[in-house]
């Protein structure tokens, strides 16, 4: 992998301190000499493509190339490319995420939504996650070994305008892993996210947003199914969402 001519910006949603963006950042100091982190001061998983704008984004400089913000990932990547830097990035790479950003993941992300500002303001822009199976270590070694070769392939393929490329590692050992698909976006069932009721010292009620994923079964050649296959899922993500099927068939209702 040759990244000696880039100028690397990696951010994040789980905050600067995070395990995931320190390995990022080691493993592509290996290849490279001008590489930023910007990245929230704080996790905010879950952002997905916010932006803010009714309070101010505070900037705390940690050194010349490190600066952790109040803001959103998406704050972040906007702060980078046009305060920050000392130019604008060839590269940003979001990530590595602890946890999955699979199938409808991607709208909550602010893993992902971090790479999507980047695409929409024309860097070629990568979403990287780590999966993990809960009480149990996370295998960033998997992440680490083959972040190289993810990184080379996607490089080499040419990004197109109005994209980007979500991974995600499966969570098995490196020596586990199957292979490297590029898939489509999965689905899962309905219901994911549910309220889950209490009851605090007052008596007065309140909410958690509760994850349950639910089980279904995972379409051949989409992300979730690399995850079944043990395999590196790699997913070209376009910005474009205008639904073509349905446009067309709007149009014959409103000629």
């Amino acid at each position: 992998m040759d990244l000696s001519n880039q100028k690397i910006l990696i951010t994040n949603d789980d905050g600067i301190h995070a395990e995931g963006i320190q390995l990022l950042e080691r493993v592509v100091r290996q290849y490279c000499d001008d590489v930023w982190v910007i990245a929230p001061d704080e996790e905010r998983s879950g952002a997905s493509h916010s932006v803010s704008m009714h309070v101010p984004v505070r900037v705390r400089k940690v050194d010349d190339r490190h600066f952790a913000l109040k803001g959103t990932p998406t704050d972040c990547a906007i702060m980078a490319i046009h305060e920050l830097m000392d130019g604008p990035p060839t590269l940003l790479l979001s990530g590595i995420n602890r946890g999955a950003n699979l199938a409808e993941d991607l709208t909550y992300s602010g893993t992902a939504a971090a790479a999507m500002e980047g695409a929409l303001l024309g860097v070629p822009s990568i979403a990287l996650s780590q999966v993990f199976t809960p009480g149990e270590d996370v295998p960033w070694d998997t992440a680490e070994r083959f972040l190289p070769q993810v990184i080379d392939g996607i490089l080499k393929a040419e990004m197109a305008d109005g994209t980007f490329v979500n991974v995600n590692f499966p969570a098995v050992g490196p020596d586990q892993v199957t292979g490297l698909h590029v898939v489509d976006q999965g689905q899962r069932p309905p219901g994911s996210f549910q309220p889950e009721g209490r009851v605090d010292g007052r008596g007065m009620p309140y909410y958690w947003i509760k994850l349950r994923y639910t089980k279904g079964q995972a379409d051949e050649g989409t992300d979730l199914w690399a995850m079944a296959e043990n395999a590196v899922s790699i997913c070209p993500v376009q910005l474009n969402m205008t639904a073509m099927a349905l446009k067309d068939r709007l149009r014959r209702q409103f000629r």
